[in-house]
């Protein structure tokens, strides 16, 4: 039909596209030749694929204009000429979401399928479906289920694969053909066991119990399709993550015994299995890790490249399990293939020894420069993970990483190196002079401005606090003389962080932001203003609030609320405390980063999950003046178990005087709807509940939501920690399954839930303080007080950091969570923002003996939110 290219034609450029320059007007009027007689199956088969050449091409066709060619087609299947037929199949298939009338060739199509000749069956089949609806289906449901057990296995596979498609509009009705897959599922074909295993499932689903018999009868009998068997390894994993169960039952069994196959796919996908089940322990891996070892060696390139690929999976989490393959993967790393190489490299890296650092790095030295980025991005991603590992070897690693930088490569592939790098720096004490200098010295000549912000960011967070700071102004201002607007402002932002910090080096900072006060750009003129009279202030706690740390707030929220606030004249001046606090500590890193990307992004911005809330609780009219919302939980408590007949959530909203318990409710009885549901609360604290707000109706499984307003304690307002009962009090009416129409009055009932927790962190919301010294400066000492405690039940540092840090629900500052200052003594710096928008910081001194003894310090601008954690650790 079409010429043929062999390879040779393909490489020498022979082979050029025949269907480049179509053009779709010229293309429909070709296709009036279907119109003539006698039919030319070869210059008509060449039209039709010029028409679906132009279609996969996205090229777009009017209805009308596909109307008309579809039915000038049709004339088509009076031709008996096999390719012109099954070309014919698949332009129908194409043609019939833009077609009208298609259903016109329905009989043709219905003839086919039923016909003798077997090359026309299966085609006929999948195009009959395509054009099929609901509605007519049952009409051929018939021949349909005829096709499912046909002997010719290409008849069978077809009608099998067009059921599966068919279940999305159609599932009743294929839900009736069972009995036949089930017999399509014994066949000797491997690809008609493997589609008709298919169709069980997809239609068994939902169903736990049908997927485990099937899964059991298929593996106790065996299987002849190695697809087939991958397939119900994939069904048999799936269900062991949702149950959750233990490796003891048969699904594990079978995919463990699929580990011994004939078949390289059917092992690979058992080892691949195990090997992603999450919770598994060494042993369990141990053999799914024994077969990855055998493929290592195999001859086949795809075998080696699954393995290690598989491996350097299971090094992530289980490095210790993959060391019996050391051997194996140091072979590969001289692979011709160089994906298979970087693999093991990678994987190595993760298992291998802190003396064998070297010499890895070496090995990967020498082929870099031949793998592509996506690769080189691994190996970054492994460097990383080695450095928090080996933290002594970060002097070899930084230097192999700023030679990758100084090298050519794309943007995803630089930022990898620079997040390393930074990691590096975050992480080792040592090591952040000389990972500052390189990257300063990348700068010089970076061309992707997300970096070169990002790196000036953190020269401003951590330049100033270096042996010899001065040394980095250099860099910094080099880039307000060279560099276009957005990283001139950056700069302009981590000069004026010196500044702030460093007393001798401010008249040299004034000077360099006089200069950028001459700007051309808006952006970096204003900062450049706006630091400056900051600085000349020589204010400490001035240049803390408005330089060090900056915002807390959400830039989306505030810009709302400034919005509502012009649309709303007052006499009030704008209060900063109305606007929500931004929800991620990395918010305001990425404003800093990014200095004027704000002007770039389109006007609507996506609401928080806390605006969402917001809106939702203002439109109730019991909860008119309560002010803004200051906090919501992050996630919803569960006070039932998921497999009762009330399935109860709550989600806990803090106020300034008040709090709004949100509990979203489903009722997963069908012979039952519930009316007037509320949930009644009884306080241990002096919490006051005010009222309830029921929700009105649950019919089956239609989510609903009730709420309960209480207020803070007002007599003893450091009581803060409280736990309610709680009980669910509704109306039951019985109703039809079928049509959920109630057939009585109904009665009372109530059924108990399971107490919920109010704590300390429900009124605290995290924020970053990027410098904690300046921040304490700035709150002062006015409401300072410190008590010691000791922490009976806790052994290690690393124990209490955490319970700290999870109880009070503040921030951990300057990585104070991470690395402990010493065996036996650690400060933890914490920041947070007190309900009623009152900063909250406190800094803990811990020191570890036979227990943990904690000297705990807190700072706020009011003298509540210190009472009230102070009291909390008590």
């Amino acid at each position: 039909m079409l010429k043929k290219f062999d390879k040779k034609d393909e490489e020498s450029g022979g082979g050029s596209n025949p269907f480049q320059h179509l053009e779709k007007s010229a293309v429909l009027q070709e296709a009036r030749v279907f119109n003539e007689t006698p039919i030319n199956p070869r210059k008509c088969a060449h039209i039709l694929t010029k028409i679906l050449y132009l279609i996969n091409q996205g090229e777009h066709l009017g209805t009308t204009e596909a109307t008309e060619a579809f039915f000038a087609m049709t004339k088509l299947f009076q031709s008996n000429d096999p390719t012109l037929r099954r070309m014919c199949y698949l332009t129908i298939k194409e043609m019939s979401c833009i077609a009208e009338d298609v259903i016109i060739v329905t009989s043709s199509l219905t003839k086919d399928m039923t016909g003798k000749e077997d090359s026309y069956r299966g085609p006929a089949v999948r195009a009959l479906c395509q054009i099929t609806d609901s509605t007519m289906l049952q009409a051929i449901e018939r021949y349909m289920k005829q096709a499912i057990v046909d002997k010719v296995p290409s008849v069978s596979s077809s009608a099998l694969v067009s059921a599966l498609h068919l279940l999305k509009c159609s599932f009743d009705v294929v839900k009736r053909w069972v009995n036949e897959a089930q017999e399509a599922a014994s066949s000797d074909n491997v690809m008609v066991q493997y589609h008709a295993l298919g169709l069980l499932y997809h239609v068994r689903r939902n169903d736990r119990l049908a997927v485990s018999k099937m899964v059991g009868k298929f593996t106790r009998h065996g299987l002849r399709s190695p697809f087939a068997y991958c397939m119900m390894i994939r069904v048999a994993s799936r269900q062991l993550e949702e149950e959750d169960g233990s490796r003891d039952g048969p699904l594990f069994d079978f995919i463990e015994s699929c580990l011994r196959n004939k078949h390289e796919m059917v092992v690979y996908e058992a080892a691949s299995a195990i090997v992603n089940l999450p919770g598994c322990s060494a042993k369990e891996l141990a053999p799914a890790v024994s077969v990855l070892q055998l493929f290592c060696s195999s001859p086949k390139a795809a075998l080696r490249y699954a393995a290690v690929r598989t491996l350097n999976k299971v090094a992530m989490k289980h490095p210790s399990a993959v060391t019996a393959c050391n051997l194996d993967l140091e072979n590969l790393v001289t692979d011709s293939n160089r994906s298979i190489a970087t693999l093991a490299i990678t994987t190595l890296l993760k298992t291998g020894s802190e003396g064998s650092i070297d010499r890895l790095m070496k090995q990967i030295s020498s082929f870099m420069s031949e793998i592509s980025d996506e690769f080189k991005v691994v190996v970054v991603q492994a460097i990383s993970a080695l450095c928090q590992k080996y933290p002594r070897k970060h002097a070899v690693l930084m230097n192999f990483l700023f030679s990758m930088l100084r090298e050519e490569g794309g943007f995803e592939y630089k930022r990898a190196i620079v997040d390393c790098i930074i990691s590096i720096i975050e992480e080792n004490s040592e090591s952040k002079e000389t990972g500052l200098s390189h990257l300063c010295e990348f700068i010089e000549d970076c061309e992707f401005t997300v970096l070169a912000t990002r790196i000036l960011h953190l020269l401003g967070q951590e330049g100033p606090k270096t042996n010899n700071p001065s040394k980095y102004i250099r860099f910094i201002y080099n880039r307000v003389v060279l560099e276009h607007e957005e990283v001139r402002a950056g700069a302009v932002s981590a000069l004026a962080k010196f500044g702030a910090q460093n007393e001798e080096m401010l008249p040299s900072i004034l000077v360099l932001l006089k200069r950028c006060v001459m700007d051309d750009d808006n952006e970096v003129r204003d900062r450049a203003t706006f630091y400056l009279s900051v600085l000349e202030q020589k204010q400490k706690a001035l240049s803390a609030g408005y330089i060090l740390n900056g915002l807390t707030v959400s830039i989306p929220g505030l810009e709302r609320a400034l919005q509502q606030y012009t649309l709303e004249p007052s006499e009030k001046p704008f209060d900063l405390k109305s606007v929500p606090l931004a929800t991620t500590p990395m918010a305001e890193q990425r404003t800093e980063s990014t200095p004027t990307t704000a002007a770039k992004q389109p006007e609507k911005v996506a609401a928080t999950r806390q605006e969402i809330f917001q809106e939702q609780l203002a439109a109730v009219p019991e909860f008119q003046g309560l002010g803004p919302l200051f906090k919501s939980s992050p996630e919803p408590v569960a006070l039932t178990e998921s497999e009762t007949e009330y399935v109860i959530r709550c989600t806990k909203h803090t106020f300034t005087a008040h709090m709004v318990f949100q509990f979203d409710c489903t009722n997963t009885l069908n012979d039952q709807t519930l009316e007037n549901v509320t949930v009644q609360m009884e306080p241990t604290e002096a919490y006051e509940v005010l009222c309830y707000v029921p929700a009105r109706s649950l019919p089956y499984n239609q989510p609903g939501t009730c709420y309960t307003l209480v207020a803070l304690p007002r007599e003893d307002p450091t009581a803060v920690a409280c736990t309610f009962s709680c009980m669910m009090k509704f109306t039951v009416k019985d109703c039809d399954p079928t049509t959920g129409e109630t057939d009585d009055e109904g009665y009372e009932d109530e059924y108990v839930l399971e107490d919920l927790e109010v704590t300390i962190a429900d009124h605290i919301q995290k924020v970053m303080k990027l410098n904690f010294e300046a921040a304490w400066d700035e709150v002062g000492d006015e409401f300072e007080k410190e008590e010691t405690f000791t922490l009976s039940t806790i052994k290690t540092l690393e124990e209490a950091v955490g319970n700290i840090v999870k109880f009070l629900g503040m921030h951990p500052c300057e990585r104070s969570d991470k690395v402990p200052d010493s065996k036996n003594t650690h400060t933890l710096l914490l920041a947070g923002v007190f309900r009623g928008g009152h900063d909250i910081l406190v800094r803990s001194r811990l020191l570890l003996l036979d227990t943990v003894t904690m000297q705990v310090t807190a700072r706020s601008s009011e003298e509540l939110p210190v009472d009230i954690v102070l009291a909390s650790v008590g």
